[in-house]
């Protein structure tokens, strides 16, 4: 069990017998009244975000999630095809809204965790930064550089970032998925 003022962002909670991650927690006092925990809630499995006011008698259960490594196959059409590292005929379909943003990151027979709540997958545990290879980057210009140089890349996995005009194709470079943004180039052709 958490206390109201325990319950801080990237936490999981059970609310009404439903997870959700906290988004966002601010402890305030009004006035002379006793503190309170204001907090944005996101539903792991509709991904609806509320808001909610936790009092200081308040306690909130932590949710009990568990991990799987799963393997991912492919993405074709919006379906995203997943197995079993050990067993490649254990194949299984996850929703796009489970996957998320970040999972045009991911590459093809890539091992990750999936967060299971009641024997069933809601989230996948992407890693912060990946290094992807550039497949398609255009020639830098010169011209306009006052704000800082940058264009459009195409990734492996299909993803485009905006990164530095020094990166060129086949080029390795480290993403953060969470933001999708250029980290650093690793390796240069």
């Amino acid at each position: 069990m958490l206390e109201y003022n325990e319950i801080l962002p990237k936490k999981i909670i059970l609310l009404d017998g439903e997870p959700y991650e906290v988004i966002d927690a601010h402890v305030f006092r009004k006035q002379q009244r006793k503190p309170v925990n204001q907090t944005k809630l996101r539903h792991f499995i509709t991904g609806r975000i509320t808001e909610q006011a936790f009092h200081v008698s308040e306690k909130v259960e932590e949710a009990d999630l568990s991990t799987k490594p799963v393997k991912f196959l492919y993405q074709n059409r919006g379906q995203w095809w997943f197995c079993s590292p050990t067993n490649p005929a254990e194949r299984f379909e996850l929703p796009e809204a489970t996957v998320g943003p970040q999972g045009q990151f991911l590459k093809p027979n890539s091992v990750i965790d999936a967060l299971v709540f009641d024997e069933k997958i809601i989230a996948l545990k992407i890693p912060i930064k990946v290094e992807l290879l550039v497949k398609e980057a255009p020639p830098a210009v010169r011209g306009n550089t006052a704000q800082g140089g940058t264009k459009q890349i195409i990734l492996e996995t299909g993803a485009a970032v905006n990164a530095p005009l020094f990166v060129n194709e086949g080029d390795i470079v480290r993403v953060n998925t969470e933001l999708a943004s250029y980290v650093e180039r690793v390796d240069k052709k």
